[in-house]
């Protein structure tokens, strides 16, 4: 087969690499399995089956398609796309449909490790009563692991009384120990359906303030970035460039680091923001630990944090409109500020316009200026443990999934993972039609 042409040859090229690929992996994943029934493999095993399959899959095809060994340096590429991308993404669209957890995590309970006395074939007899042992009731259809020294397998429970035990398949080994394993299942709809049945709980006000937050910051910090920029274009400003330096001190420092500054300053007892408004006659102020004012101190922390981006967006932008145009406005007649109106603004409009969107996407999933600054808090009443005053999408999936307070419901969160992205998606395309960001210019 000749080289096809143009784009086609490069989907060509693609389409075969990446399916090689994904045979391999199959291929690994489904070796480590079928082993695992009778041997206990390393991790590592999926890795040595799947090369077993790509390099003498990547000869042949170079063989069957001479011109496909022109695009075996995108196999790389494509095997960290696979393992970092695709991989995580087809996992958390796997578990947003189950109940995995931090108890239901199909590894095996050692607590319930239990001594098998006799084997025979199928049926097993332990030391102990198979509902206590393996605290199981009833004990029909949970999965469980045996093994031996060297050896592993995994079977259900057909049936259990007393000490005995029947399972769906005869361990190929002489079973020495038996432990029940906490599996997950697939669960449909079922996550979904509980975020929206706690929607006035969780969904709904993490939603309303994720866009709020992610809305004002967004004006904020653009409108005092406009007028930084707008000063510090004056060439005339004895040193602007100095003022430039100062200015962008906050985007230049490490945000983890400043966002930690930002929290001793703002304590309640103990911050240097009341003291200073002690002196000055004013009440302490509960910056982190009033629900509105929390969301407050996040508002202005991420402003300190953000405007210099847009002063240099602006700056940047204000570069690129002649001065002819400034001269022949002042010729005319107009003043500095019809030449803001008339010429300005309408010529930053264009390149302002993507920035602005991608600083909402951005800041719409900002995880960490809110988990630094208040870790979602402080509570509030009525709302789930995992979505308090501050949380956002994001840090209500993170803590659903990973805080204890969450029970590190990994299937939950992921759930949570995907209305986000669904949600994302259809606030850019919103932006995008509104904004005509993705018209066609002709």
């Amino acid at each position: 087969m000749k080289h096809p042409p143009g784009l086609k040859g490069f989907l060509w090229a693609l389409g075969l690499l990446l399916g090689l690929l994904l045979l391999a992996t199959g291929v690994g994943i489904l070796g480590y399995f079928a082993l695992e029934a009778y041997l206990a493999p390393p991790g590592w095993t999926i890795l040595v089956l799947a090369l077993l399959v790509l390099l003498p899959g990547a000869v042949a095809l170079g063989r069957l398609f001479p011109w496909l060994s022109d695009w075996y340096y995108f196999l790389p590429a494509l095997s960290f796309l696979l393992v970092f991308t695709l991989y995580p993404i087809g996992l958390t669209v796997y578990l947003a449909f189950t109940d995995y957890s931090g108890q239901k995590n199909g590894f095996p309970d050692r607590s319930t490790e239990t001594r098998v006395l006799e084997q025979e074939g199928k049926r097993l007899v332990l030391e102990e009563p198979v509902a206590e042992a393996l605290r199981c009731d009833p004990c029909q259809g949970e999965s469980v692991e045996v093994y031996a020294e060297g050896h592993r397998g995994r079977a259900r429970i057909l049936e259990a009384e007393g000490n005995t035990l029947v399972l769906d398949r005869t361990p190929p080994f002489r079973a020495e120990f038996v432990a029940k394993v906490n599996a997950f299942r697939f669960v449909g709809l079922k996550n979904f359906a509980f975020i929206f049945s706690q929607a006035s709980q969780a969904l709904l006000p993490v939603f309303v303030w994720n866009v709020i937050f992610a809305g004002s910051t967004v004006l904020l910090n653009a409108l005092l970035g406009l007028i930084l920029g707008l000063i510090l274009n004056n060439k005339a400003l004895k040193l602007r460039n100095f003022y430039r330096t100062v200015l962008i001190v906050s985007w230049a420092l490490p945000g983890v680091i400043t966002v930690q500054v930002w929290v001793a300053l703002l304590n309640y007892n103990f911050g240097a923001i009341n003291r200073l408004l002690g002196v000055l006659g004013v009440y302490p102020i509960p910056w982190l630990n009033d629900p509105d004012w929390a969301k407050v101190a996040i508002l202005l922390v991420n402003l300190w944090l953000g405007f210099p981006y847009m002063m240099t967006a602006t700056l940047g932008a204000l570069s690129t409109i002649p001065d002819e145009l400034y001269e022949a406005a002042k010729v005319d007649g107009a003043t500095p500020w019809q030449a803001l109106w008339g010429i300005t603004l309408p010529l930053l409009e264009k390149p302002m316009v993507p920035i602005l969107l991608s600083s909402f996407a951005f800041n719409f999933n900002n995880f960490y200026i809110i988990y630094l600054l208040t870790g979602g808090g402080p509570a509030q009443e009525g709302r789930l443990a995992t979505a308090q005053a501050t949380d956002i999408l994001i840090s209500w999936a993170y803590k659903t999934a990973f805080s204890a307070e969450g029970q590190s419901a990994y299937g939950l969160g992921a759930a949570i993972s995907l209305l986000i992205f669904a949600i994302t998606v259809a606030i850019s395309l919103v932006n995008f039609r509104l904004t005509g960001a993705l018209r066609e210019v002709r």
